[in-house]
């Protein structure tokens, strides 16, 4: 019995003196700007240096006032860098085709907020992302939905959900020409 005790101490210590050796430490950077310009460099240069989209908000900060704000992370087992675009407009129909021509050269959607900067008014944004190991990835067809009706965009989504479409993300808030609406990104990979 007190060898099976010392054993299992043994291993326990063992084991907790390995474990952070084995342990994989993430980075993250928190990008905070009023300006989309801004934010595409930023998020461009992150993505250089091997940091991944994880979320974006739009909103107002204690300190910057309304600004969008992007969380990014490294993972030291991710060899990949990663090319971002940030689609920002006013009007979900520009949204729709800047997202079908990100699409067609090989970025996925991984995030969309809505958010007023100082210059461009209320915008809705949506982050486009290409990995360095998605050279020869799937290709995705996009659809937006836009509605101030939820009643309206469940029929919608099933609509898009019978033709093979998937959601990808969802934000709420007022655009300048569709006031307040519900905005779905959806998409399917294309044929």
């Amino acid at each position: 019995m007190t060898r099976s005790i010392i054993a299992a101490v043994a291993a326990v210590l063992c084991l907790s003196v390995a474990a952070p050796a084995l342990a994989q430490v993430r980075t993250y950077k928190i990008l905070a700007t009023s300006k989309t310009s801004t934010m595409q460099k930023e998020m461009q240069e992150a993505g250089d240096a091997g940091y991944r989209f994880v979320a974006v908000m739009g909103g107002e900060t204690a300190i910057g006032g309304k600004e969008v704000v992007v969380l990014v992370e490294k993972s030291p087992d991710d060899k990949n860098t990663y090319s971002y675009r940030l689609l920002a407009t006013s009007k979900t129909s520009t949204l729709q085709k800047e997202l079908q021509e990100a699409g067609d050269a090989g970025f996925h959607a991984v995030g969309q907020t809505v958010f007023e900067s100082m210059f461009g008014g209320k915008e809705t944004v949506a982050i486009v992302q290409k990995s360095s190991g998605d050279a020869s990835g799937p290709r995705y067809e996009y659809k937006l939905v836009a509605t101030s009706k939820t009643s309206t965009l469940e029929k919608e989504l099933k609509e898009l959900a019978d033709a093979g479409f998937q959601a990808v993300d969802l934000t709420v808030g007022k655009t300048a020409l569709g006031g307040s609406e519900i905005v779905v990104i959806t998409r399917r990979r294309a044929k």
